[in-house]
């Protein structure tokens, strides 16, 4: 899917297997899906739901070749992006902020220093990128660990669920 055009992207809305428009729900996962697809590509390792210092949640952090750290907010639609202004609480735990939105988000209200990724199917492409900001050295260390741990944490949990149970436990009574 490469050299995306905003406007050329899509036929108004995305389908379901089934053949009907997809919901908010749906079309969240799938812009997810196209994001960490391009992530992978662009040699990044994505993580979904990361829980940052700050109590927010970060859709995907991804953690780049060179140490650095870039957030994706996955925008469902522009009902999704209105109702939720909370995108700036992420910037300081990230050294690059993007926007994954589908190819009928109206991309000319997203601010102009974030960056813009645009999906259609399990496609995506960069159309924007953003203001790079180095973190500071303490918070990188300190997100470096939180990713390393959460990464190997959903690692053991898929390969062996009830040791991770077991070590929650421990935790949680140390």
């Amino acid at each position: 899917m490469s050299g995306l055009a905003p406007s050329g992207l899509g036929s108004g809305t995305l389908p379901s297997p089934l053949g009907s428009p997809l919901g908010a729900p749906e079309r969240t996962a799938l812009v997810r899906l196209a994001a960490s697809r391009l992530c992978l590509r662009l040699g990044w390792a994505p993580l979904h739901e990361v829980r940052l210092a700050n109590g927010r949640r970060a859709d995907i952090l991804a953690l780049q070749p060179g140490g650095g750290f870039v957030c994706i907010e996955v925008k469902s639609g522009l009902r999704d992006y209105l109702s939720d202004g909370k995108w700036a609480e992420y910037q300081p735990f990230c050294d690059q902020f993007f926007f994954a939105v589908d190819c009928d988000f109206p991309q000319e209200i997203l601010p102009p220093e974030t960056g813009l990724i645009v999906c259609a199917d399990r496609e995506a492409d960069i159309l924007r990128e953003p203001a790079s900001i180095r973190l500071p050295a303490a918070r990188r260390k300190a997100l470096m660990e939180r990713f390393a741990w959460l990464a190997a944490g959903r690692l053991a949990a898929r390969e062996d669920p009830m040791g991770v149970a077991d070590l929650a436990l421990a935790l949680n009574e140390a």
